[in-house]
C-alpha cells in the first residue's frame, strides 16, 4: 500500500508540474485522470501524440463517456523508475507545444 501511495504521488506531482495538464489526488484504484484541456489538444489527439512521439501510452479520456473529453487515463501500477521516466518524457514533449 505505501509503495502505491509513493507511486500515485510521484505521477500526480510529476503531471502538475507539465504546462497545461492539472491532476488531482485519485483516492482509489491505480489510475490518474488529468485534465489537458490547457494543452490545446483534444485527449485523443493527446494520447496519440504521447504514444507515438514520447513513447508513452494512456487511454484518451472520452473513452470514458462525455465527463472524461479533456482528460487522459494513466495506470501508476509501475515501478517509480518507468513512471519517472514516462514522465520525463511527455514534459519533454509536452513543453515543446
Amino acid at each position: 500500500v505505501l509503495e502505491f501511495k509513493r507511486r500515485r504521488d510521484l505521477i500526480v506531482d510529476g503531471l502538475n508540474a507539465i504546462p497545461g495538464i492539472r491532476c488531482t489526488m485519485p483516492q482509489g484504484a491505480y489510475y490518474v485522470f488529468p485534465n489537458v484541456e490547457d494543452t490545446g489538444m483534444s485527449s485523443r489527439a493527446l494520447a496519440d501524440a504521447l504514444l507515438e512521439k514520447a513513447g508513452v501510452a494512456c487511454l484518451a479520456g472520452e473513452s470514458f463517456g462525455e465527463f472524461g473529453k479533456v482528460h487522459l487515463r494513466f495506470s501508476f501500477a509501475n515501478s517509480q523508475a518507468n513512471l519517472r521516466e514516462a514522465l520525463r518524457r511527455m514534459r519533454e514533449w509536452v513543453t515543446t507545444l
